[in-house]
Parts: structure tokens; sequence; C-alpha cells
């Protein structure tokens, strides 16, 4: 049996706490994870993994193991890929977790255009609006929005987005356009849950920062859904200005306080500290800095 195929069965399933979710995560079957794992056993001459009835632990050994075996699989993947890669050009799989308005806006059509190039490559777009365990659900690469706090990450930024104030061209001829951030607090504003402090929107003059408390009927956990309800007069929505842009070429949503700056933030590409980080997920990232040239 294959050392490399042990090893990788130990990992995932030491990473996920399970046989079936490990072998999930490598497209095989809980019995072929749990026969590798116990080959590899064999080989060792000791137990790795401490079997319950819910979840596996790792012994003494087994996080020893855990400690080393991630680095050599990723140079081993590396030197494979890398030889492969040069003859033939990039191949393989990308796994890739974006936010969901962000991957759905954005993420799929840049992923459209560089396989375009790369003819050999196959994708997996995971999109989700937590902060994924990238070694656990063995995420490649990881774009986020924001500052991230995972220390343990490697972060590349790509670019920056930027926020704007919008509403419904009926909603203002109803209810009156806010002249300055305070007005905000008489409108029905359309709360975006995701945001780090949903209820506080940040806007900036001559270089002082203004704070406007918010409040409004709806509560969303999605840039989209408050886009949408925007676009349908329900109030007024804070959102990321990639999403909108079709809307406001459209005159469906009408921009709002254009005389104030609004909160921006960072893009970035993440991804698991390794020796060598694979060709493909490298050109990938710099595709991913050159593409985000054109994001509004």
């Amino acid at each position: 049996m294959d050392i490399v195929d042990e090893l990788k069965a130990f990992v995932a399933t030491a990473r996920t706490g399970s046989f079936t979710a490990g072998a999930e995560q490598l497209g095989v079957s809980n019995r072929l994870t749990s026969k590798y794992v116990a080959e590899l056993e064999a080989r060792l001459g000791t137990r790795l993994l401490q079997r319950t009835t819910r979840k596996v632990g790792l012994t003494p050994a087994g996080e020893d193991l855990l400690a080393r075996a991630p680095a050599v699989l990723d140079e081993l993947d590396a030197l494979l890929g890398s030889v492969s890669e040069g003859s033939r050009g990039l191949s393989g799989i990308i796994r890739v977790s974006a936010p969901v308005t962000f991957g759905e806006v954005y993420v799929a059509g840049m992923l459209a255009r560089f396989a375009e190039a790369h003819p050999d490559l196959a994708f997996d777009l995971r999109l989700d609006d937590r902060y994924v365990d990238l070694a656990a659900d063995g995420i490649d690469l990881a774009f986020r929005m924001g500052v991230s706090e995972t220390m343990s990450l490697k972060t590349r930024k790509l670019g920056t987005f930027h926020n704007s104030l919008v509403a419904h061209p009926d909603y203002v001829k109803e209810h009156g356009a806010p002249r300055t951030p305070d007005d905000l607090s008489r409108h029905a504003c359309i709360v975006d849950t995701n945001r780090r402090q949903p209820h506080r929107w940040t806007f900036r003059k001559n270089g002082e920062e203004v704070f406007a408390q918010v409040r409004g009927r709806f509560h969303v956990n999605s840039a989209r859904a408050a886009i949408e309800l925007a676009a349908a007069g329900m109030g007024v929505a804070y959102t990321p200005r990639f999403a909108i842009s079709d809307l406001l070429e459209t005159g469906r949503l009408v921009p709002l306080l254009e005389n104030f700056e609004m909160d921006e933030g960072p893009i970035a590409a993440v991804y698991l500290e390794v020796r060598t980080l694979p060709r493909k997920i490298r050109t990938l990232i710099d595709f991913a800095a050159e593409d985000m040239h054109a994001l509004p």
C-alpha cells in the first residue's frame, strides 16, 4: 500500500475527528480511509488514533505525526506538481472558499476567467460567510473581506472593497434623502448582521469619522438580501459597492450621502503556511490580484 495514501488518510481523519469526515474530504470510502490508517499503524508499529463511538482522538504518537506529516505531504505535492506542471501546465483541483455575496458576484467569474487559460485545472468553490477552518475543510485558498484575526494563516492583500449607502428612488421620494449620517436614525435601515458592528455605520468627512446608530424592520445575514430589500423600496442599505454596480446603472438604486466617504476594508487571499506554496495556488493568487483592479 502507498504510504502517501496512508498519511493522507491519517491527516484527514485526525483533522476532521472522524473517518467519515476524513473520507468525504479525500473523496474515498469510509472503509478505505479506515483501512489506510490501520495499515499505517501496522507499518509504524504504534497506535495513532484513539477510536470511540462518536469520534477519534490522537495518541501521543499521533500528535507527533500530525505535527510533521502535513508539511511532508505539502512538500511532496509541490515537488510532483512542479515537475508535472512544468511539462503539462497547471493541473489538479483547487479548493476555494469565499463569502457568499462576494463569491457569487466576483469570485465565480474570476475563477472562470482564470480557468480559460488553464484547461487542466478543476475548482471546488465553497461559499460561506463564516471563517472556515482551512485545514479541517481541506481548503487550498480562501478569499476574505475585512481584517482577519487569524494569526496562523498567511495573508496577501489583493485589493480594497468600498461601501455605498443606497435606496430605491421611490423610497427617497416618499421619505426624503438623508443629508447627514444623523438623519439615518429617522430612516428604515436594512441591517446586515454579517457586519462586525451591524447597527453602527461608519462615514468620514474631512478626515473625521462619523458614526450612525441605525435600526430597522429588516435584519438579514446576507449583503445580497439587504440589496434586494433596498431595491424593493424597503429602506436604506449600507452595502459593498461591487455588489450594486448594475443596480446603480439601471436606476433601481440611487446613492445617498455622496458628500461623505463610506467605510472600506481589505480583500485578502489567505492560505495555510507551508514551506512551498503549490505553483497553481501562487498563480491563482497573482491572477486574482491583477484581476481585482477592475473591482468597483
